[in-house]
């Protein structure tokens, strides 16, 4: 059998768990798992993969349960790996009670809040919401390849 270049198939899974690290100006500030934010965005902001942290600009006014900064997603379901792509999805839906009726909003960021920096993770948009009273919640994805919210391809 012949050698064949690839990156290994393990190594998504393990850059999803932090295991590697390149450069040397980061250091883990621990072995346990991160908390990962969500803040929300009015529809007039810009967020978008440019965005490297999170920032209060844009972001919708506190109410209710929801505070500036945003909630955490909770646990995350343990990376897996197909071997052509690494996932993971928060283990419950993303939700908060509020009235944000000043603005619509349409956006929400991921970011690690428990690094330094508060680095982005990603930005997901969604159909523009106007909540007078009640719940906001974001139903996660099923967690398999193709559909779970964290993908390394």
């Amino acid at each position: 059998m012949a050698n064949t270049q690839a990156v290994a198939n393990t190594f998504r899974t393990d850059m999803l768990n932090a295991k590697h690290a390149f450069g040397t100006t980061f250091t883990r500030a621990g072995t346990g798992a991160d908390t990962f934010m969500g803040a929300l965005y009015y529809a007039t902001a810009t967020i978008n993969a440019s965005t490297t942290a999170y920032t209060a600009t844009g972001e919708v006014a506190n109410s209710g349960s929801y505070t500036a900064g945003g909630i955490s997603f909770g646990g995350f379901n343990a990376p897996a790996n197909t071997g052509a792509q690494a996932y993971t999805t928060p283990t419950a839906s993303w939700t908060t009670g509020a009235a944000f009726s000043a603005a619509a909003f349409d956006c929400i960021l991921m970011y690690n809040g428990t690094q330094a920096g508060n680095l982005a993770v990603a930005a997901f948009t969604f159909g523009s919401q106007t909540i007078v009273a009640g719940t906001f919640t974001l139903t996660m994805p099923a967690n398999a390849a193709g559909t779970g919210l964290l993908q390394v391809n």
